[in-house]
């Protein structure tokens, strides 16, 4: 395997030095742009929006403030993962971990697992992008076919995006985190002016059950309460994005496990201010809860239809923004894999354009996965295979947690890089349970569609 330097050993400028691979990748990424390439997978408007009508339906209104427990857990996650980010700061991410840790066998495993969530993600996104935010924000009637061929123009534009230059991805997530960021906050503030001029909301609504109220089960393992949990699971996940584009970081010893860690904590704590927000400016929970979608529906009755329309506009950006980070880390986990001779027709895979610095075959791979997935099957079938891949992060994190645990004693330390120096094993033993934990949400939530 080509490699074989020690990890962490060397100019943290020079991929040779890493891991004896030739820098064929352009260093374009500075701290906040590391930062924004996590942040945009997070995407805390987008992962609101899209589960916040879960929680209404199977918590209430209460159930927002298990935000604040799948943050609590998921940082402790990002911690470990850092760990090992500030250490192997290679593309690919966990394949190269799990490689060069562990064994080859193991880090394809690995490696082949996050190919697959990330090329079925990508088109979730746009699939969502299309029918949830864009066709709503041009008044197109929701129809199936026509959210598939808008999906398919998404692909093929976000394929384009990633080939011209990583510097161009980087923009266009920069400039998406920083609407998100600017947008989240003001409507925040609005819905909290809006409540206190109008009286319309309660802050009693924190703490109500709302339609669920009399619900059976509702504290049971799978309960409703714990079903609830899927918005800050589905949410607080893709952080490790900034670890896939390492070699294209400035000084990533530092950069991307700070980007790693700084992503979760900010989505987190933007997130149960908006969550609170919004919650408190509910006027009617069972009306609400009965709309299509919640967060619209809130922002439209508060602040007017143009807000709304700013919402769904904020929305829109902040999903395509998200899937471009997607498929640009799927492209590098292929990449990675090729260049180790671990993915069909890896000798093309592992191509780097020397004009655009960027692996277009890789890209245009995931493109043509995309089209596949989206043109062959059909829409409960697409559901039922998109549904079932949200367990796959869990899967990843546990396994990555694990072989943290295995390996740890082994690990070099590089000075000044990111390291949890004594509270290393409670940490990643926390994180661990947690993760156990989080796999029972996840289970109980898709158990419908696909079996655990």
């Amino acid at each position: 395997m080509a490699g074989a330097a020690s990890p962490g050993s060397g100019d943290p400028e020079d991929s040779a030095a890493l891991g004896g691979y030739q820098q064929e990748l352009k260093r374009t990424l500075g701290p906040f742009q590391v930062f924004a390439i996590s942040f945009a997978f997070i995407s805390v408007a987008v992962g609101i929006f899209s589960t916040y009508d879960d929680v209404l339906q199977n918590a209430g209104p209460v159930g927002i403030w298990l935000w604040v427990v799948a943050t609590v857990g998921q940082v402790l996650v990002a911690l470990v993962v850092a760990q090992l980010a500030g250490r192997i700061p290679l593309s690919g991410s966990s394949y190269q971990w799990a490689s060069r840790l562990a064994n080859p066998k193991i880090g394809w495993g690995f490696g082949w697992l996050s190919f697959c969530y990330l090329a079925i993600a990508v088109v979730a996104i746009d699939n969502a992008l299309a029918s949830q935010a864009f066709m709503p924000l041009v008044g197109m009637r929701p129809d199936e076919d026509t959210a598939r061929v808008i999906t398919l123009v998404l692909l093929l534009v976000q394929a384009v995006v990633v080939v011209a230059s990583t510097r161009l991805v980087s923009l266009i997530n920069t400039c998406a985190v920083g609407l998100e960021l600017a947008l989240v906050v003001v409507v925040a503030l609005a819905l909290a002016i809006a409540v206190a001029v109008t009286g319309r909301g309660a802050a009693g609504n924190l703490t109500s059950r709302g339609i669920t109220e009399n619900a059976p089960h509702y504290f049971d393992v799978g309960g409703g309460l714990m079903i609830a949990m899927i918005m800050g699971l589905a949410t607080l996940v893709g952080f490790d994005s900034a670890a896939n584009l390492a070699e294209e970081a400035k000084d990533p010893f530092r950069s991307v496990p700070r980007a790693i860690v700084g992503s979760v904590v900010a989505a987190g704590v933007l997130g149960i201010v908006f969550l609170i927000c919004l919650t408190i400016a509910i006027e009617d929970i069972p009306r609400i809860t009965a709309s299509e979608s919640p967060v619209a529906a809130i922002m439209r009755e508060q602040l007017g239809p143009p807000m709304e329309r700013v919402l769904l506009v904020a929305v829109a950006i902040a999903f395509f923004g998200a899937g471009t980070v997607v498929m640009t880390s799927c492209s590098r986990m292929v990449f990675a894999m090729s260049r180790d001779g671990r993915f069909p027709a890896h000798r093309l895979m592992r191509r780097v354009n020397p004009r655009t610095q960027t692996p277009i075959p890789a890209t245009v791979l995931i493109l043509v996965v995309g089209l596949a997935l989206m043109v062959a099957l059909p829409g409960a079938a697409l559901l039922k295979l998109i549904t079932a891949s949200t367990i796959l992060p869990a899967i990843i994190y546990g396994a990555t947690i694990v072989l943290y645990l295995t390996v740890r004693r082994r690990l070099d330390r590089k000075k000044g890089a990111f390291d949890l120096g004594r509270f290393e094993l409670p940490v990643a033993v926390c994180a661990l349970v947690w993760t156990l934990a989080s796999w029972s949400s996840w289970c109980h939530r898709t158990r419908r569609s696909s079996p655990c």
